[in-house]
């Protein structure tokens, strides 16, 4: 007489229950997730194509008389300069053709005016706060929701538990027992749930790996997570470093107060002796000197490098004049040092003379924005961020199709299920790499246990009583 053993139906009964709360987590991740998944793949879908954009809105300026004299150049900046009474020059940017206009950044405290000047005339043909423009507001838009810290911080979190959402999803859907179709093809033919089923596994399965590593190349800029690493990196390092990336508005804006403040000013404000001790040393700055402009626009411009190019003069955060090659493609960028006597170039820093941490994040950036390979790299990110809404509405419409009336139809509570330590440890480390996920998931647990499931209303709703 056999009998049969209990242990593969416990084990099976534990897979169950595992199962079932890994569904839990991902359903609750996207609960939260979709609605930022949605806003910020349509916002990076378009900002995926800036260059594009800047270009098509800078062209009514490219229309200058190519073979006409031009006026100095301290003419057209200070021409530029009247339209903001005690602004200083940020930066001028060299023209990318003889038909383009003069774009000179005036700068004053916080603010900075893109000014379009006709280096023929030297009048001013047109004025946008840099802020207002349209590629800036997108850029705010998508790594803030245009409300400064908080909204980065929003940011942050989603993107975090989207990281949640698409490893959860690839645990579920995973092929299991050699069935691929549904999740790497769909099922010709299925009509109904079974094609928003095939629809939703297929997409993310496929798209779930471009997605990651958009996240995690994303973060720098986030505030607590990349603050939080540029303080690592001051520590770390022997002397202040600088890096190309900003990490949230506020960052921002003291990066740029720092460069619309003359150097001379800077060093008689009170508060600027190393040892400590205040100056009240409050003299008035010189008068600004904008014609070593006239010798050092050539030269840079014959260095060739990839435009957008910056010239800047001295100021709080540079004390010699500079050069900065801004182009989006970031592992292209090159930074100089300049006499403003012979124009030489004093130094020179190109990417890969960086240290490694941030090539890394230069790459990561540069592929976040599409721009590391191109039009490739534009269609590429368009896929995956369209990917993401397919996602995200098809797990909208799955939901409202099987939700039952009067609860929120997520996957009940399993009874005294055990984390396996393979579980706790990736949840562990996602927790420790990304610290406010980390301490989301702690308050949303204890939230969970100790509140939600004590009100009867609330149990009920959320399917957190016991079966």
């Amino acid at each position: 007489m056999t009998t049969s053993t209990p242990v593969p139906s416990d084990r099976n009964q534990r897979r169950a229950a595992l199962y079932r709360l890994i569904w839990r987590w991902h359903f609750y991740a996207g609960l939260f997730c979709i609605p930022f998944v949605l806003a910020l793949s349509l916002s990076g879908s378009i900002y995926l194509f800036r260059p594009q954009i800047d270009a098509l809105l800078d062209s009514p300026y490219n229309q200058i008389q190519a073979e006409a004299a031009r006026r100095p150049l301290s003419e057209q900046v200070h021409a530029a300069l009247a339209l903001v009474p005690g602004g200083v020059l940020n930066a001028y940017q060299l023209p990318d053709g003889p038909n383009q206009a003069t774009q000179v950044l005036v700068g004053k405290g916080k603010s900075l005016l893109r000014v379009y000047v006709d280096p023929v005339t030297a009048k001013v043909l047109h004025s946008v706060v840099e802020d207002q423009r349209f590629t800036r507001q997108l850029f705010h838009l998508h790594g803030e929701l245009l409300m400064g810290s908080l909204g980065s911080a929003l940011v942050e979190l989603a993107a975090c538990w989207t990281l949640v959402m698409l490893l959860s999803g690839l645990y579920l859907w995973w092929p299991r027992g050699g069935r691929l179709a549904g999740v790497l093809y769909p099922r010709l033919g299925q009509q109904g749930r079974l094609f928003w089923r095939d629809l939703h596994s297929v997409v993310g399965f496929w798209v779930s790996l471009f997605a990651v590593l958009l996240i995690l190349s994303g973060l720098p800029w986030a505030t607590v997570w990349g603050g939080t690493l540029k303080e690592l990196r001051q520590r770390a390092a022997s002397h202040a470093v600088e890096q190309d990336w900003t990490t949230g508005r506020a960052s921002e804006l003291a990066q740029r107060r720092a460069m619309n403040m003359p150097a001379d000013e800077h060093a008689n404000m009170p508060g600027m002796h190393h040892d400590g001790s205040m100056s009240m040393t409050m003299g008035a700055p010189a008068a600004a000197d904008y014609e070593p402009l006239e010798r050092l626009a050539p030269i840079v411009e014959a260095l060739q490098l990839p435009s957008p190019v910056l010239i800047a003069p001295p100021s709080a955060q540079a004390p010699n004049w500079t050069a900065r090659s801004d182009v989006a493609n970031r592992p292209q960028r090159v930074n100089l040092v300049l006499d403003p006597v012979s124009g030489a170039v004093v130094k020179r820093v190109d990417f890969n003379q960086r240290p490694l941490l941030d090539r890394i994040i230069g790459y990561g950036v540069a592929a976040h924005e599409g721009q590391l390979f191109g039009l490739a790299n534009q269609l590429l990110g368009l896929l995956t961020t369209f990917g993401l809404m397919t996602l995200s509405l098809s797990a909208l419409v799955l939901w409202w199709r099987r939700r039952p009336q009067g609860v929120l139809g997520a996957p009940p509570a399993p009874v005294d299920v055990r984390y396996p330590i393979i579980l706790l440890g990736v949840l562990a480390l996602l927790g420790l790499y990304l610290p406010l996920m980390g301490s989301s998931m702690l308050m949303l647990c204890l939230l969970e246990r100790c509140v939600l499931s004590r009100i009867a209303p609330m149990r009920n709703f959320l399917g957190l009583g016991a079966e």
